[in-house]
């Protein structure tokens, strides 16, 4: 089965960048992307299977009327509905995404408008996931309050449903929960390491052994943040496949 195409209608060029880079050597996704309108009429040759269309593009009402039949458009926006132009609001989107947000959802809704990745689909929406998150971090002695506990989570989330992130932490992860929050990619590395480091001083870092049934930690070791991230993905993985 041929790779999906994927057309990113984006005038932020750090939109742009960061999709790019999240989608790169992606198993079911090409993608395209275009800065101006002038450059999305040149690229739409290809047989595009999904549009992603900024409400600020320019010529988006072009871009909405002139979808080939069967391509599945997703509206992206910084503002809210009954702030869009009417004609927007009138166009035929199978989804809206709300600025700033995840890739990996994007990448989920594109799987599942498209029919594709069924598991993954599944893996990544389980309604659980949330819940068993905040049970490992709180148990590790995250406090839920600071930023690094928001970034932790976003960063297991996209490398249980994109696995091969775990190993571009900082090309590939870092960058994608900065876009998802706003922020930037040094700030997500401090965030989550400040995390660490109070699990760390309330000694309960070491609760992690008890949460995987194995002695990971001695006294006095502290992960670093890749090594958290990759241990409770792993963790949630595996119980996801042991459950469907």
């Amino acid at each position: 089965m041929r790779k999906f195409n994927i057309m990113l209608c984006e005038s932020n060029p750090a939109v742009v960048s960061n999709a790019t880079s999240f989608f790169a050597e992606d198993a079911f996704f090409t993608l395209f992307s275009c800065t101006r309108y002038d450059d999305y009429a040149q690229q739409y040759t290809h047989q595009i299977d999904a549009v992603i269309v900024d409400s600020d593009f320019p010529n988006t009402k072009e871009v909405l009327s002139a979808l080939y039949p069967g391509c599945k458009a997703i509206l992206t926006s910084t503002r809210l509905q009954d702030n869009l132009p009417s004609y927007i609001n009138e166009a035929p989107v199978d989804c809206r995404f709300f600025k700033p947000y995840s890739l990996a959802d994007l990448r989920n809704s594109l799987l599942t408008l498209l029919n594709a990745g069924a598991a993954q689909v599944r893996l990544y929406q389980n309604k659980n996931i949330d819940e068993r998150l905040s049970n490992i971090f709180i148990r590790a002695g995250i406090p839920p309050h600071i930023k690094g506990y928001q970034f932790l989570r976003e960063a297991v989330k996209l490398s249980v449903s994109y696995p091969d992130m775990i190993n571009c932490i900082t090309k590939k992860l870092y960058p994608t929960v900065a876009t998802t929050f706003n922020t930037s990619p040094s700030k997500v590395e401090r965030a989550i390491r400040h995390a660490i480091e109070v699990a760390w001083n309330r000694g309960k870092i070491e609760n992690i052994n008890s949460i995987f049934g194995i002695k990971i930690y001695g006294k006095g070791e502290k992960p670093t943040n890749g090594e958290l991230i990759a241990l409770v993905a792993d963790k949630i993985m595996i119980e996801s496949n042991s459950s469907n």
